[in-house]
């Protein structure tokens, strides 16, 4: 759709059900639109970030060729994140089809007889498919863990992403992070930081000795200054040793005196730790400055399958971490695949569930999938307070917890101040009897106090 740049009357939005596709568009502004702490304002966005936040009505008119939209009848949120997607594996549900399902050990080996048949064309259009997806849903930031196949080139899956990286460059922020095994050879981490790799990771609770693999990750991780993100502790059951990866990794990091970020994924042991356990555990995380990514939707599917009776949840302690200052973020992790068939990349399938499965409040939800999230992937805010990059995402104004629970799929979605989604959904049903004509409604009763 063209806009014209000489109009002087503002666009509008339109209704969740209905209105001329606005992707594409750069706004200059936001009109009459709801912030979740229920003020209507008006929004200016200059060069990716916002300018100014008034009143609605008294934003003086802004001078910029770009488009102003009437968001009258909008509620305007941050933009969430997806802190922890695996876009390698994303859509490959259907190429190792699991009637029952199975626990992490077996979704892992699933896997791994299907990634030799990969190559990077392969991974590069399933993953165009799962960001679009993403993106749709209002997600706009993505942190992708890419495994190095022992197979043939280890770096092929990398390479794919990396491309993708670079199209998406101005529209969604992708990091990209190398899931190296044990097996990894120590030269291939090498070689990621060399192709530009942002992040470096690895599953220390799958290898034979996991402190010795935390080890090798944060000695290529101090030679070459990039930030860390194990998968740490996904498993509900505690290890003979009594130490969590989480412990080694917080008393490595404290050790070293490393001050590029380090993350812990999943940390699903947490959630199975008695209170006296757990506190001193947490405190260590917080002295160390690590962040903390929940997964409860693939954690869910995957753990406590073992378990005849008081199945464990499969979330980490989110609570006490949350209690402790702890950066705390939250998202789905796979996307119908082996790990999880029902993944929809959907910011707010995981809200609805950390609301329900880890018993937080929707603020505190919606934090998690944003405002926190950005902090751990050490990023700058997004959101309406003034110098915020402008990725927002616009849902129909209703109460925040039915915004979460994914009440509505209607969202007009900006990063940096241009729509990148604008998706309305229409729905026409035929329910009720044909109410009676309005002379024979009877009026509600007045309640007396």
């Amino acid at each position: 759709m063209q806009h014209d740049a000489t109009r002087s009357a503002p666009l509008p939005v339109g209704t969740p059900d209905g209105a001329a596709p606005l992707a594409g568009a750069r706004v200059a502004a936001l009109l009459g639109v709801r912030t979740v702490d229920g003020a209507v304002v008006d929004v200016e966005i200059s060069g990716g970030q916002v300018a100014a936040v008034a009143a609605s009505g008294s934003l003086p008119p802004v001078h910029d060729p770009a488009v102003r939209l009437d968001a009258s009848g909008w509620l305007a949120l941050p933009a969430a994140c997806e802190p922890h997607a695996h876009l390698d594996k994303a859509l490959t549900a259907a190429r190792v089809p699991v009637e029952t399902g199975e626990d992490l050990v077996g979704a892992v080996a699933r896997w791994r007889e299907l990634a030799p048949h990969i190559d990077g064309a392969d991974v590069l259009r399933r993953a165009r498919t799962a960001v679009e997806r993403y993106v749709a849903r209002g997600i706009t930031t993505i942190r992708t863990h890419v495994d190095a196949p022992a197979e043939g080139d280890p770096l092929r899956l990398l390479d794919a992403l990396l491309t993708l990286r670079e199209e998406l460059a101005g529209s969604v922020t992708l990091q990209v992070c190398l899931l190296g095994g044990w097996h990894t050879p120590t030269e291939v981490f090498v070689e990621a930081a060399a192709r530009g790799v942002d992040v470096l990771g690895g599953c220390p609770h799958l290898a034979p000795d996991p402190r010795a693999e935390i080890t090798r990750v944060l000695d290529v991780a101090e030679r070459t200054g990039l930030p860390v993100d194990l998968h740490a502790d996904e498993q509900t059951a505690l290890p003979d040793s009594g130490k969590l990866d989480v412990e080694e990794l917080a008393e490595q990091v404290i050790a070293r005196g490393l001050t590029q970020r380090v993350t812990a994924s999943h940390a699903v042991r947490l959630g199975s730790l008695p209170p006296e356990r757990l506190a001193p555990v947490v405190d260590l995380i917080a002295r160390a400055g690590l962040g903390v990514v929940t997964l409860p939707i693939t954690n869910l599917y995957l753990q406590g399958r073992d378990a005849t009776h008081l199945a464990p949840r499969g979330v980490t302690a989110v609570r006490a971490l949350l209690d402790a200052g702890v950066p705390l973020a939250a998202g789905a992790d796979n996307m119908r695949d082996p790990f999880n068939p029902a993944g929809s990349g959907d910011p707010f399938e995981t809200t609805s569930l950390l609301m329900t499965a880890a018993h937080l409040s929707a603020r505190e939800s919606l934090d998690a999938v944003t405002a926190g999230a950005r902090t751990v992937l050490g990023l700058p805010p997004a959101g309406l307070s003034v110098g915020d990059r402008a990725d927002l995402v616009l849902v129909p104004d209703v109460p925040l917890g039915d915004v979460l629970a994914g009440a509505d799929h209607s969202r007009v979605v900006l990063a940096g101040g241009r729509v990148v989604a604008d998706t309305r959904v229409r729905s026409s049903l035929s329910l009720w009897p044909v109410a009676p004509p309005a002379a024979e409604v009877s009026e509600p009763e007045q309640l007396v106090r």
